[in-house]
């Protein structure tokens, strides 16, 4: 069964979820984007259980295309999902990077129980991944996941952004 894909225009760190997916740097240890806002609103807590990660079993940092979790810490959610996208290429074909992490996400969510789930635009800030292409790539992998999340929800910054994603949806 997949998840029902809906649209929203807005922050992702003011959503009310069951888990938030993080579109996070290799280190995990916050940084610009939405990995800064979910650091800076979500608290310490985060940062505390990313550098336990790190210790534990993340030394050289979470691989591109791979998800973990971690406390949602002051966020109306329960967990974040980190994940790190790949960086856009025009000489290499990295899509089954950027599909990896949404279905690596969504493996994350049905292992911790979670039914909402809020994805970012992943990999098209600073990695530069063109919108319409992740857009497409995004809900085409949500469509094709076999899940328990109820509800996808694509939470995107700016009207363009939104815009884009409705489009794929159709």
């Amino acid at each position: 069964m997949s998840a029902a894909i809906t649209l929203v225009r807005g922050d992702i760190t003011r959503q009310r979820v069951d888990a938030l997916v993080n579109a996070a740097n290799s280190s995990l240890l916050g940084g610009g984007g939405v990995d800064g806002a979910i650091h800076r609103r979500g608290g310490p807590a985060i940062l505390t259980e990313c550098r336990a990660l790190r210790a534990s079993r993340y030394g050289r940092g979470l691989p591109t295309g791979e998800a973990v979790a971690t406390t949602a810490g002051a966020l109306d959610a329960r967990w974040v999902i980190h994940t790190v996208g790949p960086v856009w290429s025009a000489g290499e074909d990295r899509s089954h990077l950027l599909v990896s992490c949404h279905r690596a996400s969504l493996r994350v969510a049905d292992e911790l129980g979670a039914r909402t789930v809020a994805f970012p635009a992943i990999s098209t800030g600073v990695y530069r991944w063109p919108l319409d292409d992740a857009a497409r790539i995004a809900v085409e992998t949500v469509r094709d996941t076999a899940t328990a999340v109820e509800e996808v929800r694509f939470v995107l910054f700016d009207q363009p952004a939104h815009e884009v994603f409705a489009a794929r949806i159709g």
